[in-house]
């Protein structure tokens, strides 16, 4: 599997709003506000369906590639927010990570959807 490139990515991403003269609608509201939409219609997919049912899309060729998209839709969004903000994801996503296996420890919430300090 090929690893992805946040900064290639970024701009790309860059490129093609800068292309389209579109940097002038993408402030950090803007796109929050847009990243919050294709969200939602990723929720869309999902929300009448059982759990099974949701499990089982990638059986549907249709349904699958309209997921696809959507995530690809949130993952844009939220690339071009924080290129607008100067934050580096990775470094981010890293360092949440480390902060939730602080949070949430395994002996506290292994098989335990509840957060711990709720119980």
């Amino acid at each position: 599997m090929k690893k992805m490139n946040f900064s290639d990515i970024q701009q790309k991403l860059r490129k093609f709003a800068e292309d389209r003269n579109w940097d002038q609608f993408h402030s950090p509201k803007n796109l929050s506000m847009a990243l919050a939409a294709e969200a939602a219609e990723l929720l869309e997919i999902f929300q009448w369906l059982t759990e099974e049912q949701s499990k089982n899309i990638v059986n549907s060729e249709k349904e699958i590639t309209q997921v696809k998209e959507e995530i690809a839709d949130v993952f844009i969004y939220l690339v071009r927010l924080a290129d607008k903000l100067n934050i580096d994801i990775e470094k981010e996503v890293l360092a949440k990570i480390a902060l939730n296996e602080k949070k949430y420890p395994i002996d506290l919430s292994k098989d335990n959807a509840v957060k711990y300090n709720r119980r």
